[in-house]
């Protein structure tokens, strides 16, 4: 056989069974070990704390952080005047009185008090151990008399942060009784031990139920990294790095200058408008260096965690995905597939071994927001009647809802269904979602997620040119509200009237609205929704906007995005001076008025694919989109069906039914993987995901707990001080180095 064969051979089997050692060596950090240079990781940190500790905030943990870590390696006085337990009395009381969101500063005081204490004054030490021993750390805890515990314990990153702080109390505290319960700190450190596994195991099986989430992300990485950094048992720590791996690669394959664009399992207007406001925004600066922005807060708790950490390694592999500027698709799978819609169907247990019934599974499910599915519903209506839970503003609104059925069970599963599309806003099941990126756009979105159904924090579709120019759709249930920012239950940006039928191709994203539910009367007029859709696309954060026909385009540098819509649309003029806009002075809100259901496309190009801006819009509006409305059902929009010859992507057509084809060629709009992009490729449900590139890889196997790290280096003889910058750079080939400790 001829060695051309050979090679072609070769290569084609590399390329089908381990694609990723076919992408490019990227330029970045170079790695010896297949971690990132502890010289070029250091200035990372210290490029964060040196920024910090400008400021000194004595009332914020993680200031103090960033401030003591910064006086301990440039061995500088650390300024004491000033702090005391008053700066806490307020995160204090919040913990005495069970206000939501108190496991946050609880998580980033242990962090200081950990690190830290021998800096710290006696009075605030004492108050801090104090409320580590009397905090209740999970909703079956008994709860003292007359008081009503306000705090939301299931979503993802909550069940950590109140695992890891249980975990490092009772670790710190082992034979003191815990005036919260009568429990040990041992007991206490047993029992959290128990609760970590269980989410580290959940997350290497499925992935995040918060995916790509800007808000969220960053309390899990609060949580792992706590864990990673404190957790005196090595095999926990060591999986807790190896599930901050997964989250680190998940952010670095959809972030764009700074912009964590991707779409969003939960985020809001607060947060997602520009990147500076998501709270990964430090996070990412820090790891992947691929903004000209400055750091926006001397307290970011995610930048000042990482910026101090000592024992979690950053893969190098990790970074150089997120600094990457090759043109990628990547697919991702995450979640549970629970069909909250299905009919019922009592002979259904359980899923994939978690069960519908058992008092054990109630974190998991309503983690996933599944507590309204006609599935779990008898489980909720138990857990909430044995805990007092129903006094607690997260499930009094559900109590008239609950009267109704008196009682009965099946009753309440039958009306759990037949409402689902309205209760199940906050369900966040199985999704499967796509992004495209270039070195100027990327392009995100969730295929066919839960279509036409009422959400309040789901980002469906997203194209991000840069850290503030962005542009998306939404179908709102409110008019605008007042403000001094956007709010937190911002219905107009925020949150979905309905979802779309969305479906992405290489740069085409498709978005069909069409509500499946008829605006609902009281109780439920919290569901309602308004008669037409519209998308943000902030002008003045673009270097070009311009319309043409049903098409509104935009340019930011050398990337383009081109919105169209069915319906006509207008520019929103905003003249009341209560309405936040974010500074925005010129129109920004394009609305297409007429009805809840239309049809939005978003074609997104760049210089390096058409050459000008001209150009690219003559491309995009050289072939018309063919959109047919199909017959009403009753009171009901029928929904669309639609075509269009994308220049990229050939003739794609898409309906509220039925496949996606290409090309005339039917296109599932999921894998079958877990990752599926040209680092690594992994079938869900895999105990092994290899993230690889031409310069090195990370390799996971949650089946061993082992976590190895490689790096491919090549002799330079021109090149003798690259890498780390220490003159030893290591000229040899595969170093696999597995990760002892973190």
């Amino acid at each position: 056989m001829r060695k051309s064969v050979v090679v072609a051979l070769a290569l084609a089997m590399v390329a089908t069974s381990c694609r990723v050692l076919l992408v490019p060596d990227p330029p970045g950090p170079r790695s010896r070990d297949g971690f990132v240079e502890a010289g070029y990781w250091a200035q990372r940190q210290n490029s964060y704390l040196d920024y910090a500790s400008t400021q000194f905030s004595p009332g914020s943990p993680t200031n103090l952080i960033a401030n003591a870590e910064h006086s301990r390696r440039t061995g500088t006085p650390f300024n004491t005047a000033g702090i005391s337990a008053a700066n806490y009395a307020n995160s204090f009381s919040r913990m005495d009185n069970f206000v939501d969101t108190a496991d946050f500063d609880l998580t980033y005081i242990m962090n200081l008090w950990y690190g830290y204490r021998d800096l710290l004054p006696a009075d605030l030490n004492a108050g801090i151990e104090s409320h580590m021993r009397s905090f209740k750390y999970w909703f079956t805890d008994a709860q003292p008399t007359g008081t009503v515990d306000q705090r939301y314990y299931w979503s993802e990153n909550h069940r950590l942060l109140f695992h890891a702080t249980e975990y490092l109390a009772g670790q710190a505290f082992p034979n003191d009784v815990f005036s919260s319960d009568g429990n040990t700190g041992a007991w206490h450190k047993a029992r959290a031990r128990d609760f970590i596994d269980q989410w580290l195991t959940e997350k290497a099986r499925y992935g995040f139920t918060e995916w790509h989430s800007d808000v969220y992300y960053q309390k899990t990485f609060d949580a792992l990294l706590t864990v990673v950094e404190w957790v005196d048992d090595p095999l926990l720590a060591r999986r807790a790095s190896m599930v901050l791996d997964l989250l680190l690669f998940d952010m670095a394959l959809n972030v764009q200058k700074g912009n964590f664009g991707a779409t969003h399992g939960r985020s809001y207007m607060k947060d997602k408008s520009i990147a500076t406001d998501q709270d990964v925004f430090g996070l990412n600066k820090l790891l992947f260096d691929d903004t000209s922005l400055p750091y926006d807060s001397t307290s970011d708790a995610g930048a000042a965690l990482m910026a101090r950490a000592q024992k979690y390694r950053v893969p190098a592999v990790i970074l150089r995905v997120g600094q990457s500027k090759h043109t990628t698709v990547d697919q991702e799978h995450m979640g549970v597939p629970l069909d909250a819609g299905a009919p019922v169907d009592h002979t259904q247990t359980g899923i994939d071994g978690h069960s519908f019934t058992d008092p054990k599974e109630v974190a998991f499910w309503w983690e996933r927001g599944a507590q309204t599915a006609w599935q779990t519903v008898p489980l909720t209506l138990d857990t909430l009647d044995s805990t007092g839970l129903w006094e607690s503003d997260f499930f009094k609104p559900f109590k008239p809802i609950a009267d109704i059925t008196g009682g009965d069970r099946t009753v309440a599963q039958n009306l759990s269904q037949q409402l689902e599309p309205m209760l199940g806003f906050a369900l966040l099941t199985a999704v499967d979602t796509y992004t495209y990126r270039s070195d100027s756009v990327m392009l995100s979105t969730a295929q066919s997620y839960r279509p036409g159904k009422f959400a309040e924090q789901a980002h469906v579709s997203q194209a991000t040119l840069d850290e503030k120019a962005i542009v998306f759709v939404t179908h709102p249930k409110n008019e605008p509200q007042s403000g001094t920012q956007w709010p937190d239950n911002d219905g107009y940006w925020t949150g979905s009237g309905s979802l779309p039928r969305a479906a992405q191709h290489g740069a085409l994203s498709m978005s069909l609205y069409a509500p499946v539910f008829t605006n609902p009367a009281p109780p439920l007029t919290a569901f309602r929704y308004l008669p037409y859709t519209h998308a943000y696309f902030p002008q003045e954060r673009f270097d070009e906007v311009t319309q043409g026909g049903n098409w509104t385009f935009g340019r930011k540098g050398d990337g383009y995005v081109a919105l169209y819509s069915w319906r006509p649309t207008h520019w929103r003029t905003y003249s009341d001076p209560t309405i936040f806009t974010h500074g925005l002075t010129q129109s920004f809100d394009l609305v297409a008025d007429g009805g809840p259901d239309n049809v939005w496309l978003t074609q997104v190009g760049d210089a390096a694919k058409f050459g000008n801006f001209a150009s690219f819009r003559n491309a995009v509006l050289a072939n018309p989109v063919a959109v047919t409305p199909r017959p009403a059902n009753g009171e009901l929009p029928g929904g669309f069906d639609t075509s269009y010859a994308s220049p990229t992507e050939g003739t794609v057509a898409f309906g509220t039914t039925g496949s996606l084809t290409v090309k005339g060629i039917a296109t599932p709009l999921a894998t079958g993987k877990r990752f599926d992009n040209p680092w690594s490729l992994a079938n869900v449900g895999s105990q092994q995901i290899t993230i690889a590139d031409a310069a090195g890889k990370l390799d996971l196997d949650f089946a061993t707990a082992s976590r190895t790290a490689s790096s491919t280096r090549r002799h330079r003889p021109h090149d003798r001080q690259g890498g780390n910058g220490d003159g030893n750079d290591d000229e040899h080939g595969n170093h696999d180095q597995p990760d002892r400790s973190r």
